[in-house]
């Protein structure tokens, strides 16, 4: 019995010892700040089509007119794919609004802005997809007669809005000024 005791003499006197009372300290909130430098514009000429792109991005040639512009430092990519018309205009429009509503199943809201240059004979609408979607941004763009270019960013990672806020937003501008400068030949 005398080292059952003294065991439990022991462990009480451990646990005395080690539980003292500390004052809790919060930890300061923090979040990380993602700035990227603002990019100069290069152009992507095409058979069909010239635009204005950021520098940052690297441009790649695929195959059956598709483009891609690689961001390594977002890990993230601005697709491009270019269609000529045949008589298949409505077809086309409504598979680009298809696939921009497929994401609302993970999507928290799509905002669809109509976009319109007449001048440069481009119309079409950006869908700005917000919430944990594949895609955050996709577009089309046509002159209604011959041309017909969508395109869309991805991430080469799984789709968390909040932390790929601030890179999501910068290739959306990215996609504005290519929808901006496009120019059909």
């Amino acid at each position: 019995m005398t080292s059952k005791y003294l065991t439990f003499c022991i462990v009480c006197f451990f646990v005395l010892v080690g539980c003292k009372e500390e004052t809790p300290i919060p930890k300061p909130k923090a979040q990380i700040r993602l700035e990227y430098p603002q990019g100069e514009l290069a152009t992507l000429e095409t058979a069909n089509f010239s635009v204005n792109y950021n520098k940052l991005a690297i441009p790649k040639e695929n195959k059956d007119l598709a483009y891609t512009l690689e961001y390594p430092e977002m890990k993230g990519a601005i697709f491009l794919s270019y269609r000529r018309l045949n008589n298949d205009l409505d077809k086309l429009t409504q598979d680009a609004k298809r696939l921009s509503y497929e994401h609302a199943v993970k999507a928290h809201n799509i905002v669809e802005q109509p976009f319109l240059n007449p001048d440069a004979r481009v119309y079409g609408s950006l869908f700005e997809v917000q919430g944990d979607a594949a895609s955050q941004t996709q577009f089309f763009v046509t002159d209604s007669t011959s041309h017909f270019l969508t395109g869309s960013v991805y991430f080469y990672s799984k789709p968390n809005y909040d932390s790929i806020l601030p890179a999501a937003a910068y290739l959306q501008n990215d996609i504005r000024t290519i929808m901006e400068t496009l120019r059909w030949k």
